[in-house]
């Protein structure tokens, strides 16, 4: 875990809430149609001369919220103009603590990766190399406080195969199993009916979908596959999508209330 600016000791907003967005961010891909997916493609290989500015953008988006969970980061490799984005994002929008997840290495020419934003200090960090056909997909673990109470947030992004995403929810199950406090957010790549129809996930987890919103495609949203779970020991007061942000994917945001037994537990860390 690294820090982007001087520590700053985080004060819970009022009431306890906390605000969480999850954005699959697609490199900082302008994507507003389906044939951008041919058109556009070059970009996943080659910088971009407004790439930066694309995520300056971002960043002032990203800035109102607590906790953010990147996908399709890079982190800092040719395409990006070897600009790690998960770094540039937390610099720009005034995070003291981020953290990269580098899930898939094509050396110079791509660093496929998850991100983590926060301004809270986490207390651990973990990285997980989810299963699967293909490598390359991959989950970041980060503990807040203390104790039993702790609040424990993964940042994931799974397969596309339904056979992969199967043995990613497994494993993901035994993590969270015995934990208390749980948010899982990310472009899990499934509907919230396919995510439902998984029965091990479904039944050993504490977590529920917070009505999950239509993300993707952004220009058009048909389908819900970015999600926020919660345990139930979270209450969501409002879970949104925010406006179309040039990834193929829209952003998604909660706002999270946190028991008291929580508070006391992100106090001590």
């Amino acid at each position: 875990m690294t820090s982007s600016l001087a520590e700053v000791r985080w004060r819970p907003r009022e009431g306890g809430h906390l605000k969480l967005l999850t954005f699959n961010l697609q490199v900082g891909i302008q994507t507003s149609a389906y044939h951008h997916y041919l058109t556009r493609s070059w970009q996943h290989l080659l910088p971009h001369p407004r790439r930066l500015k694309r995520l300056a953008m971002v960043s002032e988006v990203l800035g109102r919220f607590d906790i953010v969970g990147l996908q399709e980061v890079d982190g800092g490799s040719f395409r990006s103009g070897h600009v790690n984005q998960v770094e540039y994002l937390a610099g720009r929008a005034g995070f003291p603590h981020h953290y990269q997840q580098l899930n898939r290495n094509l050396g110079h020419f791509a660093q496929h990766s998850n991100g983590l934003l926060s301004r809270l200090a986490p207390a651990r960090i973990e990285e997980h190399r989810l299963p699967g056909t293909l490598p390359g997909r991959g989950a970041i673990h980060a503990r807040f406080g203390e104790g039993p109470d702790a609040l424990h947030v993964f940042v994931a992004h799974l397969a596309l195969s339904h056979r992969g995403r199967v043995r990613q929810l497994d494993y993901l199950s035994e993590l969270i199993r015995p934990l208390r406090h749980v948010v899982v957010m990310g472009d899990l790549n499934c509907t919230p009916d396919q995510l439902h129809a998984h029965s091990r996930f479904r039944d050993s987890l504490p977590l529920h979908p917070v009505r999950p919103p239509l993300s993707y495609p952004s220009w058009q949203p048909r389908r819900a596959l970015d999600h926020i779970l919660l345990s139930d020991s979270l209450d969501a007061d409002r879970v949104e999508v925010l406006e179309h942000l040039f990834s193929d994917h829209l952003p998604v945001a909660i706002d999270v209330r946190l028991p008291d037994a929580c508070l006391g537990a992100l106090a001590k860390g």
